[in-house]
């Protein structure tokens, strides 16, 4: 993994503008730093500033002040515009608002078609990119007769077409189903692990978070933790204060603890979880 990073802030803050002037600051003084191959979660409740400091990746949004760099390129250069954009791709919560065609090869052929790529690269990109999130069965399917899920792979695969370093996922498990959250959720991290890909999913689901290798936590425009899902997640008490909560199994170990038996704040997953059960039995057998 490189040092060099793919994403950076520095200092950015941001104000939405109305017909009144600015509205209040939504980021304010974010600094933060992303390498390339990371899988990092954005965790925050609504109004926190993730969503919009995800904007701010791949230039939706330029900041209202201080800077941000996609591998280098300051985002409000306007003609380095088309080169970020190719960098770094955006899925957004609602998959029937990125897919355009009625067929979902084309649709995935779309963005490549609008950055000129040639018509064979085009259909070796449509073809690897259907085959990475699974979905290669489907190319002459009509879109709108998949699941949600489905339709979510679909709209990351035309992502992928264009060939971005890194992928911001905003939300892209908010509208799913639990079976179509576990297939995004297996893509993203295929495409981490598998390819190399950095990710950064903005989630406010706590499960999701658990899976990333670096979690960060955003309350009132401002990063108030920044370390791995473990480590985070300790803290139960903090994070409770702002609002949000720990994975099930975190929870389920802080309630022991608070009941006085001597058990970790570790375990992220039911799997990892039942072990240290299974140790603390073996211990202490119940007689």
């Amino acid at each position: 993994m490189s040092d060099h990073p793919i994403l950076k802030t520095e200092n950015l803050t941001f104000r939405y503008t109305t017909e009144e002037g600015a509205a209040p600051t939504v980021l304010d003084g974010v600094t933060l730093s992303i390498k390339p191959g990371e899988f990092v979660a954005v965790l925050g409740h609504n109004g926190s500033g993730k969503s919009t400091l995800a904007k701010h990746f791949n230039a939706i949004l330029l900041p209202s002040g201080g800077r941000v760099y996609v591998d280098g390129l300051d985002t409000c250069g306007e003609d380095k515009l088309l080169d970020i954009r190719r960098q770094v791709g955006m899925v957004f919560q609602n998959p029937d608002n990125q897919i355009v065609a009625s067929v979902v090869e084309e649709d995935v052929a779309f963005g490549p078609e609008n950055l000129g790529v040639p018509s064979a690269e085009i259909r070796e990109r449509v073809d690897r990119a259907l085959a990475a999130v699974g979905m290669a069965d489907y190319a002459r399917h009509a879109p709108h007769l998949l699941s949600g899920g489905q339709k979510q792979r679909v709209a990351i695969a035309g992502v992928l077409a264009m060939r971005p370093r890194c992928i911001v996922l905003d939300e892209p498990t908010a509208m799913l189903d639990p079976v179509g959250r576990r297939e995004v959720l297996d893509t993203i991290r295929y495409l981490n692990r598998e390819q190399g890909i950095t990710v950064v999913l903005i989630t406010h689901h706590m499960d999701e978070a658990a899976q990333a290798g670096r979690v960060v936590v955003m309350h009132d425009g401002h990063i108030v933790a920044d370390d791995s899902p473990a480590l985070v997640f300790q803290n139960v008490d903090g994070l409770r204060s702002l609002g949000l909560e720990v994975p099930e199994p975190v929870a389920l170990l802080y309630e022991l603890r608070q009941a006085g038996v001597d058990v970790p704040l570790t375990a992220l997953t039911v799997d990892e979880c039942a072990r240290v059960l299974k140790e603390l039995l073996a211990q202490d057998p119940i007689s």
